[in-house]
């Protein structure tokens, strides 16, 4: 049965009863603003004693500090029986005591006149609650400082490396020019070439933390060395094609590193004289694993070629290829020549 279909006594007694009975701070008000009885809960949470309370006002109960005009306003709205109000949210400033933040909700729950109207306020204490969201803020916060700051220092130290490289591969290029023997130029062009691929790879990861999209990757990064070593009058070009995938950053430098050896291997040695020709990596994603292939059109493999070790980019390539568990296989292309990295687990499967 409603409240309100009680008679006036039996609604306010019971009343008085859900009042005295709840776990949460309560307080019953009359039709005068007083307040008629507390929640045990409310006596307890604010430290307030239970006879400082019944008959007196909100200005009056507990030393001060609860006659908020926000709470008179929302009080005087119920009493008139105005709109629902809903929540309201407010601070709690009493002498000597903390602070708190609480979270209000008035409504009449017994019309009528005056002296018979009961409204009830429901008040809990959002203290803690809001204390932990703004530190959680101020966690957010610096952190997003410690990341801006990290991005900064990154950008600075991928500055630092590019610059550092550019100055070791002018420095042997120097010497190069400068040294009489040309075994030893040979060997400080080769250095060179070596150093201007990190560069590359570097360049072309200086603002990736996370994965790499192997597409633009790839594109990009023959882009630049066609930029860097093929001269204007001379008719080489590099053709990118790849499947859509996605690489770790390590990956992707052991992977970046792998295609600028190869790619530098067909400009040096595929194409004598000036000759002309394409260059073609295409890097292919399926469900056994990856393949990367570099194949030109140039002079091809020296046919019978003398039993050998395999010189320093041969090894590097090697290494590269262990560190992403992949296989090399190097074959003749009709015409030109054709190297492909493989994973291990597709060249199971094949």
């Amino acid at each position: 049965m409603p409240i309100t279909d009680l008679s006036s006594e039996a609604a306010r007694d019971f009343a008085r009863a859900l009042i005295d009975t709840s776990q949460l701070p309560l307080l019953l008000l009359d039709g005068e603003a007083r307040v008629v009885c507390a929640s045990g809960s409310f006596y307890g949470i604010f430290d307030i004693g239970t006879d400082s309370v019944d008959g007196r006002t909100l200005a009056e109960i507990g030393g001060g500090g609860w006659g908020l005009l926000p709470l008179s306003l929302l009080l005087e709205n119920a009493i008139a029986n105005g709109p629902l109000m809903g929540d309201y949210e407010t601070d709690l400033i009493r002498e000597n005591m903390r602070p708190r933040r609480l979270l209000v909700n008035v409504r009449n729950i017994i019309h009528g006149a005056a002296p018979d109207i009961r409204v009830i306020m429901a008040i809990s204490d959002v203290t803690q609650v809001r204390n932990a969201e703004r530190l959680n803020v101020a966690l957010l916060l610096e952190k997003d400082g410690l990341l801006r700051q990290r991005a900064e220092l990154m950008d600075e130290m991928q500055h630092r490396i590019a610059n550092s490289l550019q100055i070791i591969a002018s420095i042997l290029l120097l010497k190069a020019r400068a040294v009489k023997s040309e075994e030893t130029r040979l060997q400080l062009r080769d250095a060179h070439d070596r150093v201007m691929s990190l560069a590359a790879v570097q360049q072309h990861l200086q603002f990736t933390l996370g994965d790499v999209d192997v597409a633009p990757y790839l594109t990009k990064l023959c882009a630049s060395l066609a930029s860097s070593m093929i001269g204007e009058a001379r008719g080489l070009t590099i053709e990118v094609r790849s499947d859509e995938a996605v690489i770790s950053s390590r990956e992707a430098v052991s992977l970046g590193l792998v295609t600028t050896e190869l790619v530098i291997n067909a400009l040096k040695h595929a194409f004598p004289g000036g000759r002309p020709g394409v260059i073609t990596t295409v890097y292919e994603r399926g469900p056994e694993g990856w393949r990367l292939s570099v194949d030109d059109d140039g002079v091809g493999m020296t046919p019978d070629p003398p039993a050998s070790t395999g010189g320093l980019g041969t090894s590097i390539i090697a290494g590269l290829a262990r560190q992403l568990g992949a296989d090399v296989a190097i074959s003749h292309a009709a015409p030109g020549m054709k190297v492909t990295v493989k994973t291990l687990a597709l060249e199971t499967a094949a």
